[in-house]
C-alpha cells in the first residue's frame, strides 16, 4: 500500500508576515465563522506589524463588538489599542450594500443622470435586494478598498469576509450573474425604445416587440416596466462599467498578492461545500493559501477514550444502585460527567474523521484546525485567542 500523503498544516503567521500578501479573501458556506476567522486573521495581522482593513458582510453585527466598536458602516474605522506597539494598524468596517451602489451610480454618471437613478423606484429595488447585488458590491468595495491602498498607502493588507450566501460559490458566481443581467438582452430590449425615439422607435421595434412589451406590461405593470425602461435609460452610459469593474475585480482575484483561506466546520455538508470551493479555485487558477476548519471538538482528558469514560461511569452506576455504596446525594455527579466526557469524544472522533477524509481527498492543501470554544467571540481577547490557535501559538 502506497504511504499517505500527509497534508502540511495551514501556515497563517508566514501568510501574514509575507509583505507580497495583499489581499485575504475568507469564504465557505454560511455559519462556518469566516467573521470571526477574518477579524481573527485581521487582529493578528495588524500585531505583527501589518496595516490591516477587514471588510465584513455580516447582517448579526457582531464584528464591532468584538473589535470594541459601537458601530460598523461603510466608513473604515480604525480599532483602538491593536496593532500600535508593533508599528501596525487596524480599521474595519461592515458593507452597505445600497450605499455602495449609490457610490457607484454617483462616481460614473453625470450629475442629471445620478440623480434619475437614485430616485428610480426600479434601482430602489435592484440595489437593496436584488440577488446577487451583495456579492456584486462587495467585489466593488475590494476594488475600491485595494485601488485607495495603492493610491494612498493607508493598508498593506485587505481582509474580506465574503457575504453568508446559501453556497460557497455564489461569492464567485453572483457578481458574473448580475453583471450579466445588467447588460444583457433583456436589459437592451427594455432600453431601445429610450435609445430610439420616434420613428427610429418603429424600425427597431417590430410589431413582434410592440407584442412582446405590451404583454410584459400586462405581467408586470405598467408603471413598473416604466420604472425598468427609465432606469434602464439612465443607466445606458454605466452598462460597459458594470462588466468592466466585475472583470477587473475576479482578475485582482487571481493575483499572486491574493489568498484565499477556505473556512468550514467539521460537519459534512460544511466541508462538501469547502471541497466545492477548492476545487473552483483550482479551476480557476485563483491562489489557495489553505483551509481552516473551524469549531473542532477537542477533550479536556484526551487520553480517557470514550468508551472507557461510559464503561467506568456504568460500573460506578451499578454500585451506587446497591445502598450500601450510596456515598452520599453527590454520587451521581461522577458518572454523570464520565457520560459526558463519552458523548464528547463521540464528537471529537466524528469530528476528526471528517477532516482525515477531506484531508485525503485534497493533499497538498494546508488545513489549520480550531478548537470549540465554550462561548461565542465577544471581544479582542476572543479573537487574539483564535488567532493563535490558527498561527505558531
Amino acid at each position: 500500500m502506497a504511504p499517505r500523503t500527509v497534508t502540511e498544516p495551514f501556515d497563517v503567521d508566514a501568510l501574514l508576515a509575507d509583505p507580497a500578501t495583499g489581499i485575504i479573501v475568507c469564504c465557505g458556506s454560511g455559519g462556518v465563522g469566516k467573521t470571526t476567522t477574518a477579524a481573527a486573521l485581521g487582529v493578528r495581522a495588524a500585531e505583527a506589524g501589518r496595516r490591516v482593513v477587514v471588510l465584513t458582510i455580516d447582517p448579526a453585527r457582531r464584528l464591532a463588538q468584538s473589535l470594541g466598536l459601537t458601530e460598523l458602516d461603510n466608513t473604515p474605522r480604525p480599532v483602538g489599542g491593536v496593532g500600535t506597539e508593533a508599528g501596525g494598524s487596524l480599521d474595519a468596517m461592515m458593507l452597505d450594500m445600497k450605499r455602495t451602489f449609490d457610490e457607484v451610480v454617483l462616481a460614473h454618471s453625470a450629475p442629471d443622470k445620478a440623480e434619475q437613478i437614485l430616485a428610480n423606484p426600479f434601482y430602489q429595488a435592484v440595489s437593496s435586494s436584488f440577488a446577487g447585488t451583495q456579492e456584486y458590491m462587495a467585489m466593488e468595495k475590494l476594488g475600491q478598498l485595494r485601488a485607495q491602498a495603492d493610491r494612498e498607502g493607508t493598508w498593506d493588507l485587505v481582509v474580506v469576509d465574503t457575504p453568508p450566501s446559501r453556497s460557497a460559490l455564489d461569492f464567485l458566481d453572483a457578481p458574473k450573474r448580475l453583471g450579466s443581467f445588467l447588460d444583457g438582452r433583456f436589459i437592451r430590449l427594455l432600453m431601445a425604445p429610450a435609445r430610439a425615439g420616434g420613428r427610429a422607435y418603429l424600425k427597431v421595434f417590430s410589431v413582434g416587440a410592440n407584442l412582446a412589451a405590451a404583454t410584459l406590461s400586462k405581467v408586470l405593470g405598467g408603471q413598473f416596466l416604466a420604472d425598468v425602461q427609465t432606469f434602464v435609460a439612465a443607466l445606458d452610459t454605466m452598462f460597459g462599467g458594470f462588466r468592466e469593474r466585475a472583470d477587473v475585480t475576479y482578475a485582482l482575484l487571481k493575483e499572486p498578492s491574493t489568498a484565499f483561506v477556505v473556512v468550514a466546520a467539521p460537519e459534512r455538508d460544511a466541508l462538501r461545500e469547502a471541497a466545492y470551493f477548492v476545487e473552483r479555485l483550482a479551476a480557476e487558477s485563483m491562489p489557495l493559501a489553505g483551509v481552516v476548519v473551524n469549531r473542532m471538538q477537542v477533550l479536556a482528558a484526551p487520553g480517557l477514550s470514550g468508551s472507557r469514560a461510559m464503561a467506568a461511569a456504568e460500573q460506578l452506576e451499578d454500585r451506587a444502585d446497591d445502598a450500601d455504596a450510596v456515598a452520599g446525594a453527590g454520587a451521581g455527579a461522577t458518572p454523570a460527567l464520565l457520560r459526558l466526557h463519552a458523548s464528547l469524544a463521540e464528537v471529537a472522533s466524528r469530528h476528526e474523521s471528517r477532516v482525515r477524509q477531506f484531508v485525503a481527498s485534497h493533499p497538498g492543501v494546508p488545513v489549520s484546525t480550531v478548537p470549540a470554544g465554550a462561548t461565542d467571540i465577544h471581544d479582542l481577547d476572543g479573537l487574539r485567542a483564535v488567532g493563535s490557535a490558527l498561527g505558531a501559538d
